[in-house]
């Protein structure tokens, strides 16, 4: 699984870049078939934001979350898109 990682008014630090990576390796290890996932950090005022898209064989999911911690829209963003995935898997499973 390729992660791109960008930040928007946001330098992105090696700690945050290593946080991402082993948030999103959890979303590997219920689905497989993850080809790449273009993650993007936001700071809008006191807000922080994280928009992640998920590219997949066969289908795309998309997922954002607002905080005032980035960590913890990190946080929510991973659990928002596992949601997603474990849905889109047994939904593949079923057919």
């Amino acid at each position: 699984m390729q992660i791109n990682l960008s930040g928007h008014h946001v330098e992105v630090t090696s700690s945050l870049r290593e946080y991402v990576d082993t948030k999103f390796s959890k979303l590997e290890r219920h689905f497989d078939h993850i080809n790449n996932v273009h993650v993007v950090l936001t700071v809008e005022k006191l807000n922080q934001k994280a928009e992640a898209n998920v590219h997949m064989n066969g289908s795309e999911v998309f997922a954002s979350a607002v905080n005032t911690d980035m960590y913890a829209s990190i946080d929510t963003l991973v659990d928002k898109l596992d949601r997603q995935i474990l849905k889109y898997k047994a939904k593949v499973s079923h057919h």
